[in-house]
């Protein structure tokens, strides 16, 4: 049963300040509300606990919480404090408001509307000004009871998000939530139900819309719901974006990806956008988790397999045969200003690392003809390790969806390139460790008795170079490389 794991829950000692409300209140109602109950349900882990706390004025309720840890009112008309207990650690500021009513403005706004706390308010008035059913459940503390007056439970078992009243009304009080549902269904994998789908379809337009000149959906919230949407489950992300038409809203110029043919030769998987979409499918299957792990792929990595391909459209030639030059570093300068028009970086995500693995995502081919330098290599996968590895990642990603004729993409360059990568750690006590350079700039000015300039630089990157082949080991190899260089 449901209420006794949300009892059991609610007995741990971060929660016994409830009991203490009680006996201050006698007269209180508390309810623990929205996503935790949904989350507890499907067994999802969870740190938002929202709590509503009837028959309290909000200054009592205040000044009584102080007293049992921190307390921050977020807003006197909201109602709502955030709120840690003494000597609990490792826990994210509990919500606690008082029941609330919303007016909207019509505007569509993330933020436009009147907000007013009421602690009489009844909680069924709280609960349906709530988005989606599944987040408009109610726990009543006291009597131990789940209150589900919108079928959320159901909504819930039969992984259907739903808004809470009519859709068009809904998303018109807030174009964001067109796009809140479609995380949702990315990071719960739940069916759209499809009144819901439809009138998201018909908003999607006002997603742009302005108010005074502002965007009236800010561009900071669109970046953080498509950004927690394309990390959850990219492919599917990709594929309800577009269908919805927000890629048509706020990424079109992804849409000339479709149509645009490969060389079959190479692609047997189909056009552009079918292998975009097939590379993002990639990043959550067994072969590649096999190969890099379990852990959530980085925002830059998505993003950067989502615009990697996109300049293919813009610099196809069909001469001899389908070529696409110079698509990769095109691609990433496309990608950066949609990125940057978007304001991606505000959900956390870095847009230069994004799109500098879009820009080298084609090093495997590049350089297939003959090795990597070994200073190269040190370049691309260990001056900064993670997005080294965020390299490898994309280009395996790729190659899975890069499929020939026979069906089996060749992995034979990647292979290649992971060797190279090998022999340079081979020496090494962990694979991510390279050893420290052997002389400095200084030591190579003393050395050759020179003074600064660019030449440094290169004799730096010879020196570096051998060291890495492991032909010097020592200050005395590489004074002797530099003076043979130098012709001294």
């Amino acid at each position: 049963m449901i209420e006794k794991k949300l009892s059991l829950l609610l007995n741990k000692k971060e929660f016994s300040f409830l009991k203490q409300l009680y006996k201050q209140f006698p007269k209180a109602e508390i309810f623990l509300v929205g996503g935790i109950i949904r989350d507890i349900i499907i067994t999802r882990q969870s740190k938002d606990y929202d709590f509503v706390v009837r028959n309290v004025s909000i200054n009592r309720l205040q000044a009584w919480l102080k007293k049992q840890g921190w307390v921050d009112l977020v807003g006197k008309n909201f109602g709502v404090l955030k709120f840690l207990p003494k000597g609990i650690k490792n826990l994210e500021p509990l919500d606690i408001a008082l029941p609330r009513t919303e007016h909207a403005f019509d505007t569509g706004g993330y933020r436009d509307f009147d907000v007013q706390s009421d602690p009489k308010l009844p909680i069924g008035e709280d609960l349906k000004r709530r988005d989606f059913t599944i987040n408009a459940l109610a726990y009543d503390v006291k009597n131990k009871k789940l209150i589900d007056l919108f079928n959320g439970l159901d909504d819930i078992k039969n992984k259907r998000i739903k808004t809470v009243g009519q859709p068009n009304e809904r998303f018109k009080e807030d174009y964001s939530r067109m796009l809140r549902s479609i995380r949702f269904s990315c990071q719960l994998d739940f069916a759209i139900e499809k009144q819901t789908w439809s009138a998201i379809k018909k908003l999607m337009p006002q997603i742009n819309k302005k108010t005074n000149g502002e965007f009236t959906v800010p561009r900071e919230t669109i970046a953080k719901e498509m950004a927690k949407a394309y990390l959850a489950n990219p492919a599917r992300a990709f594929e309800l974006y577009d269908k919805s038409g927000a890629i048509k809203e706020l990424m079109p110029e992804l849409l000339k990806m479709k149509g645009c043919p490969q060389p079959k030769n190479f692609h047997s998987e189909g056009d552009v956008w079918k292998h975009t979409f097939i590379c993002l499918q990639n990043l959550n299957t067994k072969k590649f988790q096999n190969k890099f792990g379990k852990e959530q792929p980085s925002a830059e990595l998505v993003f950067g397999l989502l615009f990697h391909d996109m300049a293919k459209p813009l610099t196809i030639e069909r001469r001899d045969r389908l070529r696409f030059n110079n698509h990769d570093a095109i691609g990433a300068g496309k990608g950066k200003e949609i990125m940057k028009r978007l304001k991606i970086s505000n959900a956390g995500v870095d847009i230069d690392k994004s799109m500098w693995l879009a820009r080298k995502h084609m090093i495997v081919t590049h350089t297939k003809k003959s090795p990597m330098k070994k200073t190269t290599l040190e370049k691309y996968f260990f001056n900064d390790i993670e997005l080294g590895q965020d390299l490898l990642r994309l280009m395996y990603a790729d190659i899975m969806a890069t499929v020939p004729p026979n069906g089996r993409p060749n992995f034979s360059d990647f292979k290649s390139l992971e060797n190279q990568i090998n022999e340079l750690t081979k020496n090494t006590k962990t694979k991510k460790d390279l050893p420290k350079e052997i002389l400095n700039g200084n030591e190579i000015m003393n050395a050759l008795k020179i003074k600064p300039g660019p030449r440094i630089g290169e004799l730096k990157n010879l020196l570096r170079e051998e060291q890495l082949k492991g032909k010097i080991t020592t200050k005395k190899q590489a004074t002797k490389i530099l003076k043979q260089h130098a012709g001294i």
